[in-house]
């Protein structure tokens, strides 16, 4: 059997941590390793615990949970990361991803989304709660003010090939490397060779720098 997945869960709200506690326990693959009130707690119990994955309440005391990212992130710590709140607003999922989340979820999610969520981010790909993804394709599209505008000419290095563009397609939709694979028949790996060679292209480092040069430059 292969080891479960660690969880570090982080809420200021003691019944929000209950719930989610006795939702992921009740899954065999999933351990809850520790439970923090606070960004600063968190901190100090993802060096602690050394969890796979840590689910962030996005707003909480003494440091909020986009904080918390940013301060991992900054220590190159690639530990994987859901953010938790109670808004779908642009502002908290673009902070979110801009930070360095690899998932976005509701609070009012159902059991089988937030599972979804958690397997699919321990194994490396992306999650974002219901509409979440279509913040993402709004980076690309602004048809009031672009879709007159003249394509600027690509370099040579933002010449992207056929399969290129159908993943950069599938990861502004929100997909995940497993996601990916199967939408085009791929192997898993396969897709993350491409995805890694997609944003090396680029040269972008996340998400949102990856949807703003496709709207700049008009990738697809």
């Amino acid at each position: 059997m292969e080891n479960p997945i660690r969880v570090l869960l982080a809420d200021d709200h003691v019944f929000v941590r209950d719930g989610i506690k006795s939702l992921l326990e009740n899954e065999k693959n999933i351990e809850v390793v520790a439970e923090a009130v606070d960004g600063l707690e968190a901190l100090q119990f993802i060096a602690d615990a050394n969890p796979d994955l840590v689910i962030l309440d996005i707003r909480m005391p003494n440091m909020t949970g986009i904080e918390v990212v940013e301060k991992l992130r900054g220590q190159n710590n690639a530990i994987k990361i859901v953010m938790l709140s109670m808004h779908d607003s642009e502002e908290y999922v673009l902070k979110s991803i801009k930070a360095g989340a690899d998932g976005y979820l509701l609070k009012g999610s159902s059991k089988e989304e937030f599972l979804k969520a958690v397997n699919a981010v321990a194994n490396g790909g992306k999650y974002f709660s219901g509409d979440i993804s279509n913040i993402l394709i709004k980076q690309l599209t602004n048809a009031n003010t672009t879709a007159h505008q003249p394509k600027p000419v690509l370099a040579e290095s933002l010449l992207i090939t056929k399969r290129e563009k159908e993943i950069l397609t599938l990861l502004l939709s929100g997909k995940g490397n497993k996601e990916i694979a199967e939408a085009l028949s791929i192997s898993k790996r396969t897709a993350e060779v491409h995805r890694f060679n997609l944003m090396k292209k680029l040269e972008v480092k996340n998400l949102i720098e990856l949807a703003n040069k496709a709207k700049e430059h008009a990738l697809i």
